[in-house]
């Protein structure tokens, strides 16, 4: 299913004008090009790169399908990287060999050179265009090349290069008609045996292209489908023969994952570490716009996502989405890398109307009352970065990621190691506590969970609910107002009870509460408000009225509400412009 709605996208950007390679044909990244003039000599090397520092990028170009790179030498067609090109061997790699590695690197070198020449020779050779290449690669010397200003740095880094005319500055020497007309021919294959992808005889590809752009795998790519090991193989078939997948469908969706997965692609986000991709069976706003929906914003536009978000909203009244385009198939591919092989970390297909519905659940469950300063909509990142050991990204828990998208696109429950992330990264940070981003994952992981596993639960609400019959939250609300009392009487303290009992108090009530409770008349006394103090004794009074006692032991499910109700009422705190007066709606609970 994968491999096919892969190939069926392929098909669709290629019959629709997008800029995509033919059957046999690639677009690379070609940093450095070799100029030659009509009888074949070197002009120049050429630095395709634009932009500046880390960010430079080299211009790509139309080029013949490279090989699969193994162990063994096999040369691509009129371009390479320069080992193959020069017979050089870059420094880098010579760098703490011995005498006898550096020779064994060097001859292999030469092979590789010779190699390119001899394909050339074979397959093109009688081509005038292809002639002259062939004369430069005899011919030029290495004094020459040394004279061009950047063959010190193709010596360093072994780049890809390739070769043009000075006549023509815009072609490469493949992309002439004539060269193309034999390079086309040549791949015309013997179709024998069917495809499991589309169905029709095809010849079957040995040797899958690799996939690069998954982060983290290998940086000369990795493979979906791969038998590279005997144990892997069975009824005597070798490698890919295993599958029996054509050259056609093989080009068709390795072709499509590596434009899905390109620096440059809109339709790619990282959520952990899944590389993920998305399309849909035809071009629609719903495409171009899904990454909005989960990434960070982007910095020169920070209110792009925000806005995206509200588009998504209001489609459900105007009909974007969910009318224009309910019906139309989309996928979305998670994959993340396994030594030389890509995992499928997540798949899933579904009509846009369907996702739609379900991203805009997932934010109406994230909705939480939160400072001005915070963003109104949290990305994938910022959910998981703060639910990870020192808010770090690299420390959230390899499968988590995926687990938390999987359950975003089906609308199930976000998995428990949400909430057991949440609730320990709480305990452990004592200077923040509950953060916004922290009480809304946990608000949005109890509803939801309880919206489908038990409806006789009352949902959290977005602000102080004081109704709210669950004892962990009345609880939180209590040890809130404890600390707010505390703050007033003693500001500037140097450990509060946030800092020393949180943990205890939200896991062991029993074992707490009555010594804070004790501690709150001596901090009420120093209230120099006598107002202030009577209410919040009423404030505590309308609390304590909702407990029965103090329980020995919450549940996660009650810790996870201690820290909402602890949020809510904190928050409540400063909803006025005033933060020496409590809410209203608090105030007239207690009086009552």
């Amino acid at each position: 299913m994968i491999l096919q709605a892969l190939t069926d996208y392929y098909y669709r950007i290629s019959t629709t004008g997008e800029e995509v390679a033919e059957e046999g044909w690639e677009r690379k990244e070609i940093p450095f090009v070799i100029v030659l003039d009509e009888h074949g000599s070197l002009v120049q090397i050429e630095d395709t790169r634009e932009g500046l520092g880390k960010n430079r990028r080299a211009k790509a170009f139309l080029v013949p399908l490279g090989v699969k790179k193994t162990i063994a030498v096999s040369a691509n067609l009129l371009w390479d990287a320069s080992g193959y090109v020069f017979g050089i061997v870059p420094n880098k790699k010579l760098k703490g060999k011995d005498a006898e590695s550096a020779e064994k690197l060097r001859a292999r070198a030469l092979k590789q050179k010779a190699a390119f020449v001899e394909r050339l020779e074979k397959e093109l050779g009688n081509n005038h265009r292809v002639q002259k290449v062939l004369y430069f690669l005899k011919n030029v010397s290495e004094s020459e090349l040394a004279k061009q200003d950047h063959w010190p740095e193709i010596c360093e880094t072994d780049p890809v290069v390739s070769f043009r005319f000075a006549e023509n500055a815009q072609k490469l020497v493949c992309n002439y008609d004539d060269v193309m007309a034999l390079l086309k021919n040549d791949n015309v294959s013997e179709k024998n045996k069917r495809c499991l992808i589309t169905g029709e005889h095809d010849e079957i590809e040995r040797l899958h292209k690799s996939i690069q752009g998954v982060w983290g795998a290998q940086s000369s790519g990795a493979n979906i489908v791969s038998f590279n090991l005997s144990s892997f193989e069975s009824y005597g078939k070798k490698q890919g023969f295993n599958a029996s997948i054509g050259k056609r469908a093989a080009f068709a969706y390795t072709t499509a994952v590596n434009m899905l997965l390109a620096k440059d692609s809109r339709q790619r986000m990282q959520v952990g570490d899944a590389s993920t991709v998305f399309w849909s069976a035809k071009k629609t706003k719903f495409e171009s716009e899904f990454s909005f929906f989960f990434s960070e914003p982007p910095k020169d536009n920070p209110a792009e996502g925000t806005q995206k978000i509200r588009e998504l909203f209001a489609s459900f009244k105007n009909g974007v989405y969910v009318e224009d385009d309910k019906d139309t198939d989309f996928y979305i591919l998670g994959l993340s890398p396994n030594a030389a092989r890509i995992s499928v970390r997540f798949w899933h297909h579904g009509k846009i109307a369907e996702f739609a519905g379900r991203i805009r659940q997932h934010f109406d469950d994230l909705k939480i009352i939160k400072p001005a300063n915070d963003p109104e909509f949290y990305s994938i990142r910022k959910l998981l970065d703060n639910i990870a050991f020192q808010d770090k990204s690299e420390n959230i828990p390899p499968n988590l990621a995926g687990e938390f998208m999987r359950s975003i696109m089906s609308g199930a429950p976000y998995p428990a190691t949400v909430l057991q992330a949440a609730l320990r990264r709480i305990h452990s940070d004592t200077g923040n506590r509950v953060k916004p981003v922290r009480a809304a994952l946990i608000k949005a992981y109890l509803n939801r969970y309880h919206r489908i596993y038990d409806k006789n639960q009352k949902e959290l609400s977005m602000a102080l609910d004081i109704d709210q019959p669950s004892i962990g939250y009345q609880l939180g609300r209590l040890f809130a107002t404890l600390a707010k009392i505390q703050d007033e009487a003693q500001p500037g303290i140097n450990a509060t009870i946030r800092e020393r009992f949180y943990g205890a108090a939200c896991a062991s009530p029993v074992t707490v509460f009555a010594n804070l409770l004790k501690l709150m008349k001596h901090h009420l006394a120093k209230l120099p408000n006598k107002g202030r103090a009577i209410n919040f004794e009423r404030l505590v009074g309308e609390i304590m009225s909702r407990l029965s006692d103090f329980p020995a032991h919450l549940d996660l499910h009650e810790q996870g509400r201690f820290a909402i109700g602890y949020y809510h009422q904190w928050q409540d705190f400063f909803s006025k412009t005033d933060t020496k007066e409590t809410s209203e709606k608090t105030l007239e609970a207690g009086a009552n």
